[in-house]
Order: C-alpha cells, then structure tokens, then sequence
C-alpha cells in the first residue's frame, strides 16, 4: 500500500458513514426533494471515473427526442467555473465555463438541451422555461444528485471494472456504499463485451439491486479531421499513412485505448491527462515532440478532449489530429424500456 494511500484508509470509513447518513436523511424528509414537473431519468453510477454516463445519456437523449419525448439534459458542469448558475450551454459556450461533458452534448444535440447547474432542480426550471415543450429531462451523472426527484434511476457499471475493490474514497473507487444500489431501477453494464463473468454481474445485481440489466457497448464509428467535418469510417485505413499517438483526459483511459485497437487503430504511445484535463498549448508541442520520438504520423484523442481545444492549440498543433467518435452499440432494449416506463407515466 502506498504512503497516500494508507494515510487515506481511516477516511474511507468515516467517508461511508456521512454518505449513509446523507442518504438516511434524504429517505426521512422527502419534503427536500424538489419536482420538475416532468418525468426524470437519471443515468449514474455508484463509483468514481469514466464509466460511459455521457455516451450513454447522449444516446437516450437522440432516442427519446426521435421517439417523441421532446426532452434536455441536466448536468452539474463539472470543472466549470461560471458566474451564472444555473446556465445554459451552447456550441459555442466556453467549456471553463461549463465543463468538457455538457459542451460535448451541446454540440451533438439542438440548441438549448443542455443546462449545468450546481442544482439541478434551478436547473431543470430553467430548462423548462426556455423549452416550454419538453416532456422529460435526462440527468447526467444524478444517481448521488437527490434533491432532484427522479422517475427512473439508471445505474451504470463498468464492464471492466466493475465495482473495483469494493472500497470507500479516497481509498477506494466508491461514491456510495454497494447497497445504494437499491435504489436504481435498472442495471446498464457498459464494454459488455469484455466482461469476464456474467453470472458474477447477475448475482451482484440480485444482491444488491433489483430490476433488468442491459449490456451495452461502445464502437468508435469514425475519425474526424480536427476542425472539420471530414470523416474516416472505423474500422477502415489509417487516414494518415503511419500509425498514431493517443491521448486522453479520461477518468478511464486505458478503456479508450482499447477501443481504439477494436476499432483497427494502430497506437505506438500514449500521454494521459487526469480526468476533465486537457493539454494546454505548451503541453501538445510536448506530446507531439513524444509522438514523433515514437514514430507517430498523427494524433487521435476523444471527442471530450477536443471541446477543451482552442485557437492557441491550433497554433501550436504541427501533426494531423484526429477525433474519435464514439457511439452506443447494443442499447436498442434499454431505449425501449425506458420508452415504455415513460410512457406508463402518462396520465390515463
């Protein structure tokens, strides 16, 4: 055990214990848990790190809208620091203001579907007031966000990871102790096509859980050109000759290199930024001088990273960079569900 490490282990229990009381006292007083109005579905999970959340709310949020359920996604904005709160995020917006994740959505979906605030419910008030014609909202990363009624609870658990070590932060990986996940509806195991034991996932879930699993994947679809909208399908050729070098700001990156090799790209290095991090300009003249050391023709990073890239990057990019874009394969059961839970909501 490292230093750090066993300094924090005295943490872990105390940690757990303030989370349970936090959540004790939530079930005990129901009258701090405000409504939107309209159904919520949250997507979250129990552990710390990249599990999927974004992809995954973005595929419902596309899912949903195409199946008539007009709807927008609340996030908190991690790493956002802005002085309106709650806000609305634009493709244009600042990611310093709202965080990589919320611009990413906002990108990908029409004007005014994403609003970061600290509070979700100011959040979903605005949402509705701009959007008179919504009929549910998505929260994004909401399973430990309770003041904020939600209609469906949506856990997500890693494939690869699964639930770690079983350990409280700052020791371990979890947020909330494993039982919390009595109170999801559903069980999303994300990279289901790496995951070692079934059985082991479905015996945890009747343990702790309750309700369908659903496995889903991720594919990485196609490479663009950084700043345009020139694509190359995946798998297929290399759109450079010669192979890349990956990087990342994830909490999970090694699951991103992985996927990259599925997806038939060749990779000779990597550089890793912690999680919600990018490179600033300096750091990419860095990692380009890594990359071409290694024999790398191009750069390739994911559609996260690059929301947080700027014109001063631009100036400092001398190689061919490359987006990954990543979509849900697998989920058709999981939209339907949720389709239909909606759907049994409706008044009669």
């Amino acid at each position: 055990m490292s230093i750090l490490r066993h300094l924090a282990a005295p943490l872990a229990p105390l940690y757990g214990r303030v989370v349970r009381a936090r959540n004790r006292s939530f079930d005990a007083h129901p009258e701090r848990v405000g409504r939107a109005g309209v159904p919520v579905v949250s997507v979250g999970n129990l552990s710390a790190g990249g599990t999927g959340k974004t992809p995954l709310t973005l595929f419902l949020a596309e899912g949903l809208e195409a199946a008539g359920w007009a709807n927008a996604v609340l996030s908190r904005g991690y790493g956002g620091r802005r002085d309106i709160d709650p806000m609305s995020v634009e493709a244009d917006s600042d990611p310093r203001q709202t965080g990589d994740e919320p611009l990413l959505m906002a990108r990908r979906l029409d004007p005014g579907r994403v609003v970061v605030g600290r509070k979700r419910h100011a959040a979903a008030l605005r949402a509705l007031a701009q959007r008179p014609g919504l009929r549910c909202l998505l929260l994004d990363d909401g399973f430990q966000h309770r003041a904020l009624h939600r209609d469906l609870d949506l856990l997500v658990l890693d494939g690869v990871r699964l639930w770690g070590d079983g350990r409280m932060l700052p020791l371990g990986d979890l947020r909330e102790p494993m039982d919390s996940a009595r109170r999801a509806h559903a069980l999303v195991v994300t990279r289901a096509g790496r995951v070692k034991d079934r059985a082991a996932v479905e015996a945890w879930w009747s343990r702790y859980g309750g309700g369908p699993i659903f496995w889903v994947d991720f594919t990485l679809g196609a490479l663009r050109a950084w700043g345009t909208e020139t694509r190359s399908p995946l798998p297929g050729p290399a759109p450079v000759a010669g192979p890349a070098y990956a990087w990342c700001g994830l909490g999970h990156p090694e699951a991103f290199y992985a996927d990259l090799l599925v997806a038939g790209v060749v990779w000779v290095g990597s550089r890793s930024f912690p999680d919600h991090r990018g490179p600033s300009p300096a750091d990419l003249v860095r990692l380009q001088n890594e990359a071409r050391t290694e024999g790398a023709a191009w750069l390739v990073c994911t559609e996260k990273d690059a929301v947080k890239l700027g014109q001063a990057h631009a100036r400092a990019l001398g190689m061919p960079l490359f987006i990954a874009e990543q979509r849900v394969v697998g989920g058709e059961d999981l939209l339907a569900w949720v389709h239909a839970r909606l759907e049994a909501l409706q008044p009669r």
